[in-house]
């Protein structure tokens, strides 16, 4: 009589391929586990909102602003008449004043915003930030914070520098399975690179971009194509980016990659599996991106006042930042105010 294991190829054990799947499970599962935290943000998909405003590419810059506020207070006002005066009073914060600089603004679901701050048209250093999960209109005074602290830091070095706030993708959710995939990510970046080539066109001639890519944004930023104005590509408190390498990146600018002492992120398993998961590690020297100081933050303190990370993104910004790839990054020198 033959046994099973005779009769499998190999000599193999009929409880291997099941240990095998079990395996897989379990690590599908630790990626899970590691990545969702209970730091969800209260969004809200049924406030209503007006439809964007329409404007032309080639309204001037003060035209659009104008139209993009008026958007923003209608929505506000909307919000306010829905019973959801949580959303109303997030919404009049973002219109500070009536001084706020919106490229794109859609408060419809969770929102998407595209805010400028400091004088896009007379620019050449320009840096736009990608956020990660759970950034929306109900969480963006957190990243609005992150880009003005960048912008103050960069504008006492050099007064022609701008930040660009980039919400303009649906960010997944950090307790909920989109934030594993790259779906959200292939969807952010067919936006993402059409927006920077008019971001170009927009800016001060011969203005260079510096793409700041924080969390699953990087995942965003690593499918983005850009071209040659944008002459660096920072990740940082990444999960992976489902790519190998940097040289893997659809991008001839300079990647770097750091992160804090204290991010969480650095539990992760960089690992794929199928679909989920997005491999390795970019501050893993085999990556070949340029490291950079990141300093002992947590996940969400690069851009602190104050902090080393936020020196190092700005001498990245700037191009006074030193390092290469596969060594450790010298601390950029960037002048204090």
């Amino acid at each position: 009589m033959t046994s099973r294991r005779e009769g499998r190829p190999g000599g193999r054990r009929e409880g291997h391929r099941p240990r095998g799947r079990l395996r897989r499970t379990l690590l599908a599962g630790a990626v899970a586990a590691a990545v969702v935290l209970p730091v969800s943000a209260a969004a809200s998909p049924a406030v209503p909102a007006p439809i964007p405003a329409a404007v032309g590419e080639q309204e001037p810059l003060q035209a659009v602003y104008a139209a993009h506020r008026t958007g923003l207070a209608e929505a506000a006002r909307m919000a306010a008449d829905a019973g959801r005066p949580g959303r109303a009073d997030r919404l009049h914060t973002m219109e500070a004043g009536g001084a706020a600089q919106f490229l794109a603004f859609d408060g419809r679901g969770t929102g998407r915003a595209v805010e400028v701050f400091g004088d896009l048209a007379t620019a050449d250093r320009i840096a736009v930030l990608v956020p990660g999960s759970d950034t929306t209109l109900d969480t963006y005074q957190r990243f609005r914070e992150g880009a003005s602290a960048l912008h103050v830091r960069l504008s006492a070095a050099h007064p022609r520098a701008a930040v660009v706030a980039w919400l303009g993708y649906d960010t997944p959710g950090t307790v909920s399975t989109t934030v594993l995939t790259a779906d959200r990510a292939d969807e952010a970046a067919a936006e993402l690179g059409p927006f920077l080539s008019h971001l170009e066109r927009l800016a001060g001639p011969g203005a260079r971009m510096s793409l700041l890519c924080h969390s699953y944004g990087t995942v965003v930023c690593a499918r983005t194509a850009t071209g040659s104005p944008v002459t660096d590509v920072v990740l940082y408190g990444s999960p992976g980016t489902g790519a190998d390498s940097a040289a893997d990146l659809p991008t001839a600018a300079r990647v770097w990659a750091g992160r804090g002492g204290s991010d969480w992120i650095g539990n992760v398993p960089h690992v794929r599996l199928g679909q989920v998961g997005f491999g390795t590690d970019p501050v893993d020297p085999a990556f070949g991106a340029r490291p950079f100081r990141a300093g002992p933050g947590g996940h969400s303190d690069y851009l602190k006042p104050g902090s080393e990370s936020l020196d190092s993104l700005a001498g990245i910004v700037l191009g006074t930042a030193g390092g290469g790839a596969g060594r450790a990054a010298a601390t950029p020198e960037v002048p204090r105010a």
